[in-house]
């Protein structure tokens, strides 16, 4: 993803000590949705800051706890996809608080952000508002990887059409 697309000093500002952690960059190597899980990671922070800054709530907190909600890397491997969406933000708020000082609001973002899948119901506004946009940024990454395969499988199967009329 290109970070100019997100060009807005404030929001770098808020994001740098997160986007320059070590562990945290390891995300840019690991898929997600069909792009990075960084990258992911980047679009939820982006618009939970445009969005609750625009409603004046604290959105340096969110900005922060939404870019950290996916921060697990390659603990769950070999598990199932049920126990992996079941157990994933968990392991991200273990991970975030072992690099990052959390407020209890943005523990709350980070473990809450797969309601209704995690059974328990965020506790604050902000936490619905990074549930609602990491769902929203989910379906448009996967919808777009999903017509690009459309588009391939539809050309091969065009030239396969072709091939076939013209060597009948």
């Amino acid at each position: 993803m290109n970070t100019n697309k997100y060009d807005n000093r404030e929001f770098f500002e808020i994001i740098k000590p997160i986007i320059n952690n070590e562990e945290f960059k390891k995300l840019k190597k690991i898929e997600h949705h069909g792009i990075t899980r960084y990258d992911h990671s980047m679009r939820v922070a982006y618009y939970s800051y445009k969005v609750t800054k625009s409603i004046h709530l604290n959105y340096k907190e969110v900005t922060e706890a939404a870019l950290l909600h996916d921060f697990f890397l390659d603990e769950m491997n070999n598990e199932n996809n049920v126990k992996k969406i079941l157990k994933h933000p968990n392991i991200a708020l273990k991970n975030a608080k072992k690099y990052f000082s959390l407020t209890k609001k943005q523990e709350d973002i980070i473990s809450k952000h797969m309601f209704p899948i995690g059974l328990r119901p965020p506790l604050y506004l902000e936490s619905w508002i990074v549930d609602i946009l990491d769902d929203v940024a989910a379906v448009y990454e996967k919808s777009k990887v999903t017509k690009s395969r459309l588009q391939a499988a539809t050309t091969f199967l065009l030239l396969i059409a072709i091939n076939f009329i013209r060597y009948r």
